[in-house]
């Protein structure tokens, strides 16, 4: 598999098999992806990865930190979000519910698929991201660099993921029960498994605007 077709086959992936993930083929993942690029080759990236027993752990404390609300690290989006963002924003959750069959007016559902975060979606490995929170916006694009190259080297393992900026709003939890120090900034999750191919939710149509739209070339 080469780079144009990795980038291409990568999906975010919601549900996994119940199969596990040979630890050396992820520990060699994360060793290849030390390589990702980054300003002044500070490499501000910090993983945790949980499976097992630590993973249980981590999900028994999400059914009862869910019930009160903590102080999120970070705003997701910006507060008025105007389109064309904010339609694609809402394009994307129409396709994720309608792939699941969850209708506008079921919030319920809604409610119940988007707790499924907190489950890293069922998957056999989590792994959280964070830096020192005296790192700054340059350093946060550093982030998804690497992240997105592991992404990449996980598809090319067969290996499926999803990011998930989500765990951001429960930080005080993952830090406590991952031992992350609490002056790191908890960046986001990433659901890591084998995808389960005949699930709908992992292959649903998700657009991508026009290049024209992000892109202008000058003569």
């Amino acid at each position: 598999m080469d780079v144009t077709q990795a980038v291409l086959a990568r999906r975010s992936i919601r549900q996994f098999l119940d199969k596990p993930v040979d630890m050396a083929l992820l520990r060699n993942i994360l060793e290849t992806a030390r390589h990702a690029p980054s300003g002044g080759n500070v490499q501000p990236w910090q993983v945790t990865v949980l499976a097992g027993e630590s993973l249980t752990h981590l999900r028994t404390a999400m059914q009862g930190a869910m019930a009160t609300p903590q102080t999120p690290e970070y705003r997701i989006y910006p507060a008025d979000l105007p389109d064309p963002w904010r339609n694609r924003r809402g394009a994307n959750g129409e396709a994720l519910y309608g792939a699941l069959g969850i209708g506008r007016e079921d919030k319920a559902a809604r409610m119940q698929q988007m707790a499924r975060n907190f489950d890293f979606f069922g998957a056999p490995v989590g792994l959280f991201l964070h830096m020192p929170k005296f790192m700054g916006p340059p350093q946060w694009a550093d982030l998804g660099i690497w992240l997105q190259t592991v992404m990449l080297l996980l598809v090319e393992a067969g290996l499926g993921s999803c990011a998930q900026e989500a765990w951001s709003i429960y930080p005080e939890t993952v830090k406590q029960v991952a031992q992350i120090p609490d002056d790191h900034l908890l960046f986001c999750g990433l659901a890591i498994g084998w995808p389960d191919p005949d699930a709908p939710v992992n292959s649903f149509a998700n657009a991508r605007a026009p290049l024209a739209e992000s892109a202008r070339f000058l003569d």
